[in-house]
């Protein structure tokens, strides 16, 4: 993988794979998902917390909004609560912080598009598991604390870290393959993924890269069986061209793992080496983009599925990631 080099042939091929997640026009929700009936609104705590605050109009906001303030701010080291007062009001009254939440809402003025995708989202899950109790959503400006806060009660939103990647604020401890995925594209595919968790069966005694990958592939099916019309891209956070590149060279990347006996592998460095955030997976070429084990453990689960006629619960609660690979029949494309 020094150099991939797709032939017209290649190119073709990989584009017919992945052509319908390229193209939105053409893409609908099923009519199942729609006909659930969900009304997500999400809460600015921003306004609440940077317009004209005084100690009063906090104090009522942490009693008004109890799981939002214990999620932000109970494990920011306050000693009691006078503590917490005090310093919340110097942090949200600073000059600096009031600029960010300026450019937030300038940017953010309108989130309809958010809030529709996520109901969208709702609905698919709620589909699929009935009782799926909708979390409280919130937005907030959190000075690049928190990008996301999500649980099954409640999602926090932290806005600031989704400006767009030329906008002069941004985080300054992220390297830039992570920070390019804080768009609204990857947004929504980002929460339902985390979602997934729980409803994500592992066999905790399985600490093998192979119970690792299929733990992320079923994560991915998960969320674009959620999201059908949502680009792959913006579900495992790749870029285009390095989904074209992992297709062309999928036996090379396949034969890597095979020939060094990965799969049943219990390292946990060695593990994440091919799971693990990178900008590249350098062990097999730094032309393999990061986190390649996930990529491959999305397609052993696809073809699971393609073999074996499951629901979406029914995979989930599979956790046995050795049948898993077993039942697939996996082979690179």
């Amino acid at each position: 993988m020094k150099e991939i080099k797709l032939t017209a042939i290649t190119l073709l091929s990989v584009l017919a794979i992945i052509s319908c997640n390229r193209s939105k026009d053409t893409c609908e929700l099923p009519e199942a998902y729609l006909k659930i009936p969900v009304d997500l609104e999400i809460v600015r705590m921003e306004d609440l917390y940077f317009e004209e605050l005084t100690r009063e109009k906090l104090l009522y906001n942490q009693e008004k909004y109890p799981e939002f303030s214990a999620a932000m701010f109970d494990n920011m080291g306050f000693q009691n609560q006078d503590q917490m007062v005090d310093e919340l009001l110097k942090i949200h009254g600073d000059s600096a912080m009031q600029d960010l939440y300026q450019e937030v809402k300038a940017h953010f003025d309108n989130i309809e598009n958010i809030e529709k995708s996520l109901e969208n989202a709702f609905r698919g899950i709620k589909h699929h598991y009935p009782d799926f109790k909708i979390p409280q959503v919130y937005t907030f400006v959190t000075g690049f604390g928190s990008d996301l806060i999500i649980n099954e009660d409640i999602i926090v939103i932290g806005l600031d870290y989704f400006l767009p990647e030329d906008h002069p604020f941004q985080p300054v401890d992220l390297p830039y393959y992570i920070l390019k995925r804080y768009n609204e594209q990857h947004l929504v595919p980002t929460i339902v993924t985390a979602l997934s968790s729980q409803f994500n069966h592992i066999e905790v005694k399985d600490r093998t890269l192979l119970a690792e990958m299929i733990f992320y592939g079923k994560a991915y099916h998960f969320t674009k069986t959620i999201l059908p019309c949502t680009p792959d891209e913006y579900i495992i956070g790749y870029e285009t061209k390095e989904i074209l590149g992992s297709y062309a060279n999928e036996e090379m990347i396949w034969g890597h793992f095979i020939e060094n006996e990965l799969l049943y592998e219990t390292n946990p460095f060695e593990i994440r080496r091919y799971t693990g955030e990178a900008p590249f997976t350098d062990v097999i070429s730094p032309d393999a983009p990061g986190r390649i084990g996930r990529w491959l453990g999305w397609n052993i689960v696809d073809d699971y599925l393609i073999n074996n006629d499951l629901s979406l619960q029914e995979l989930m609660e599979q956790d046995d990631a050795r049948e898993i690979f077993r039942k697939s029949g996996y082979k690179p494309r």
